[in-house]
């Protein structure tokens, strides 16, 4: 089934973002039905309108049975959570789309809500006064020995830090990438998130700060790492057909794939992807298969919201959606193409998962929206196709093409 043009993003909420912990005494719930209704009102839409869920990471710990309870929700006609972490975020959408084109619902809510202080979801702490697990722990976040990863588990990786630097120190070792190189994805996207007063982090970053900071993991910085935080953010998608009768200009779904190819399998989680493709983020199947989808090709996008857990993945992910030749994202970045106002291709015009704030992806789907509508804080004139992706992770990472026009 091809989705494209089909069916649209109508509404986009939020609660408040949170340091890590700073959310309490609300609940994860609290927070996820903040998101929800902020959503439903920004369409024009109301909770008996709503009867179904297409989540991933089951919405970040809040299910759909308890949020219809909550809510008031007449009916679920339709509820369905993908596997895997960030990879799921774009391609929520994608599930969402599904749902309403095969006529199982009509109006479906894509919710994360994220409370790391209680569900101890998240990644090793980089802010340099939470860099110890509160337990005395090495971290919240660890793989379990199993048959496919004793190698991991006996090297002592614990985090998805040390597993990605890996990757980022292969790249390096291939190309020739330098740290500069991630510096700039840093310094760039620190200065789109200090126009937005949703940003957590809006202070200047030069890059003599972001060499001379501490090293996380070799040879990623504390500015390499993404912000662990607490929040929410949900989604809402329609037929396109029902969006034209709706509050807001719509974002239509041009076009989202998701997977991976098999041997990227569990990525990071076991390191045993061929050589040709290791130093990747693993979603040079997924572009090609979207680009085909959508009926456009990366000269097309106007502006990319990359999954930036790490600034690495940011290059990589340049590479394999087609924006610069395998092995040359370094210079790319260095030429100043990704800065918004100047570059080609302005790259997380919101300050990302690095600088605005870390809900596991659903920031890039909010701002992908916001560029398709004309009214984001960092807007980029003329945009007609936005990129969003999720992950680099294991299968599934995703992509999603958002458009201005249904033609």
């Amino acid at each position: 089934m091809n989705l494209r043009n089909k069916t649209a993003i109508v509404g986009v909420g939020r609660s408040d973002y949170y340091k890590r912990g700073g959310s309490e005494p609300r609940t994860i719930t609290e927070l996820a039905v903040k998101a929800i209704l902020s959503a439903l009102d920004d369409a024009g839409l109301s909770i008996e309108d709503v009867d179904g869920f297409a989540n991933y990471s089951s919405g970040g710990g809040v299910e759909p049975d308890l949020l219809a309870q909550i809510l008031g929700i007449p009916e679920l006609t339709f509820t369905a959570t993908l596997t895997g972490g960030g990879g799921g975020s774009a391609a929520s959408v994608g599930l969402a789309g599904a749902a309403i084109m095969s006529g199982q619902a009509s109006v479906v809510v894509t919710v994360l809500s994220l409370q790391q202080t209680s569900t101890r979801f998240g990644q090793i702490m980089v802010e340099a006064d939470v860099r110890k697990d509160e337990t005395g722990g090495q971290g919240g976040y660890g793989v379990q020995p199993t048959a496919e990863k004793d190698f991991i588990a006996s090297s002592g990786l614990i985090g998805p830090g040390q597993f990605f630097a890996l990757l980022a120190q292969r790249h390096m070792h291939k190309y020739g990438t330098k740290r500069e190189h991630f510096g700039e994805v840093a310094i760039s996207t620190r200065n789109n998130a200090m126009t937005r007063e949703t940003a957590r982090m809006r202070t200047p970053l030069t890059m003599d700060q972001y060499l001379s900071a501490p090293i996380i993991s070799e040879p990623m910085c504390l500015y390499d790492f993404c912000l662990e935080t607490d929040g929410a953010v949900a989604v809402i998608t329609v037929s396109a057909e029902r969006a034209l009768d709706l509050k807001q200009k719509p974002a239509f779904i041009k076009g989202v794939a998701h997977g991976g190819a098999g041997r990227w399998g569990q990525a990071i989680a076991w390191m045993g992807m061929p050589e040709e493709y290791f130093a990747s983020s693993g979603h040079r199947p997924i572009a090609k298969r979207l680009y085909e989808i959508a009926g456009v090709g990366p000269q097309d996008i106007d502006v990319a919201l990359l999954y930036d857990h790490f600034t690495p993945m940011v290059l990589m992910q340049l590479e394999d959606y087609g924006f610069c030749p395998i092995g040359e994202s370094g210079s790319f970045v260095a030429d100043g193409n990704i800065r918004y106002g100047s570059g080609s291709l302005p790259v997380n015009t919101h300050g990302g998962n690095l600088s605005e704030a870390y809900i596991i992806g659903m920031t890039h789907l909010m701002e992908g929206v916001e560029q398709i509508r004309g009214t984001a804080v960092n807007q980029v004139e003329g945009a007609e196709h936005a990129l969003v992706t999720g992950g680099p992770a294991s299968i599934p990472v995703a992509g999603l093409i958002l458009s201005s026009s249904a033609d």
